[in-house]
């Protein structure tokens, strides 16, 4: 039996894997996030996926490993996970009523080779008033969350419109990766 481990603690990633009906495992590495600042937010979200899963593999050569990773990108910065309330505000404030784009990227190291991608999705924020992001922000909803917005629960509100996969602004590409776990020889059962 093929093992499949998920190399990630988001609640949002493995509900994802779960809707394809897949049986994993779930194994958490903690990398160092920083990053070279001249890399290409792609080339990013691609390396940190690739840290993620590569710590995971090299404990389990026999498995097919996901690594995945997230950005926001806003007027050309970079915006991770907000430290605190303030940062997220400052996030929120920043993509209000704006375009902003999100990475996601992903590695999947298996014993029949890798799969190395990245989606991004552009978004658009309504403008928004300083009691909609204090809300927001109270919820606790924006604090492990890239950009300080997760587009699934109560962030929704947010939202104007996207272009591209719904799915990898979650977090997680889910066709995508699909496909390429089933190029790399998985058993999709």
């Amino acid at each position: 039996m093929q093992n499949l481990i998920l190399a990630s603690s988001s609640p949002r990633r493995k509900e994802l894997l779960e809707n394809l009906r897949l049986t994993f495992t779930i194994s958490s590495s903690e990398v160092d996030e920083s990053f070279d600042p001249t890399l290409s937010p792609e080339d990013v979200v691609m390396d940190l996926a690739e840290r993620k899963a590569q710590v995971i593999f090299k404990e389990n050569p026999e498995a097919f490993v996901i690594g995945s990773d997230t950005i926001v990108v806003a007027e050309g910065q970079v915006l991770g996970k907000p430290t605190d309330d303030a940062d997220a505000t400052g996030m929120l404030k920043m993509l209000s009523g704006k375009k902003h784009e999100v990475y996601t990227g992903v590695s999947i190291l298996s014993p029949n080779g890798t799969a190395r991608f990245f989606e991004r999705t552009e978004v658009w924020f309504w403008e928004l008033t300083d009691e909609e992001i204090n809300f927001y922000v109270q919820s606790g909803e924006p604090l492990d969350k890239a950009g300080g917005y997760g587009i699934q629960q109560l962030g929704s509100m947010l939202v104007k419109k996207i272009n591209g996969d719904y799915f990898a602004v979650m977090g997680l590409p889910v066709a995508r990766t699909y496909r390429e776990l089933k190029r790399l020889g998985y058993q999709l059962s």
